[in-house]
């Protein structure tokens, strides 16, 4: 998370982790929730450099952009994981 410190990269991606829950219907836990919001930030962060759009920085953007990540990952990991057959 680009503009942000360590402590509101933490609570920025709680924050986000959860939003992404909630949009994905998934239960992931608190502890998941900041890593999913962290990481998502990152990965949506490189993402975004590498097609060449600059993503803004500040508190905001950043937190949309972790949401935006956190259900991206969140989507990857379903298609890996596959979806369990209906009984």
């Amino acid at each position: 998370m680009e503009g942000v410190g360590w402590l509101m990269a933490i609570i920025l991606g709680g924050i986000a982790g959860w939003i992404a829950e909630q949009i994905m219907k998934s239960d992931m836990g608190v502890i998941m929730n900041i890593i999913l919001g962290i990481v998502g930030a990152l990965v949506l962060n490189a993402i975004l450099k590498m097609i060449g759009i600059i993503p803004p920085g500040g508190w905001i953007w950043q937190s949309v952009i972790a949401v935006i990540g956190a259900c991206l990952l969140i989507g990857v990991y379903r298609m890996i994981r596959g979806r369990p057959s209906a009984v």
